[in-house]
């Protein structure tokens, strides 16, 4: 049984998450997104993990081998504890590539763990949780960035936490 770890801080996940996570579904037998609870790239998280777990858990409902999770240090750690075979990571433009190449070889020196790269469909490639954070501070919709189950839950949250 093939395992394979797509982590990251989904704050907030976005369409691009769940478009990498479907099709990431379909060449593994499962499927784990782990929220990163440390080492928060973007500085001070917007959502709580629980918010974020629940969030990605309305968004994948319909995926069956998919399992949510928290992750708490280093993502190899977890790999290793859940007998992952492969880190996924979603690629957007070739700015993340640097970035995730460095972590990859990382990643494979600390674990012997392989990282594997999705390239971003291109109706989402120029979305990220920092245009949504943006957006929802413009009082902008986002229905066409994030999925419909969670818009309204995102949007209310952003909005306020930034009047």
């Amino acid at each position: 049984m093939k395992q394979v770890l797509f982590s990251g801080t989904f704050d907030p996940p976005t369409l691009g998450h769940l478009d990498i996570i479907k099709r990431a579904s379909k060449i593994c037998d499962k499927l784990f997104v782990g929220i990163a609870c440390s080492g928060n790239k973007d500085g001070q998280a917007n959502f709580s993990v629980e918010e974020k777990k629940e969030m990605l858990t309305a968004m994948t409902k319909d995926l069956t081998h998919v399992e949510i999770a928290s992750i708490d240090g280093l993502v190899v750690d977890f790999a290793k504890q859940h007998n992952i075979h492969f880190l996924l990571r979603g690629l957007r433009a070739f700015s993340d590539f640097e970035y995730e190449f460095r972590m990859a070889l990382a990643n494979k020196k600390l674990s012997g763990i392989e990282t594997m790269f999705l390239m971003a469909d291109e109706k989402y490639f120029y979305i990220s949780s920092t245009l949504i954070r943006e957006l929802a501070y413009h009082k902008s919709r986002l229905n066409e960035f994030v999925p419909s189950s969670i818009e309204e839950f995102v949007f209310q949250r952003l909005f306020k936490s930034r009047s």
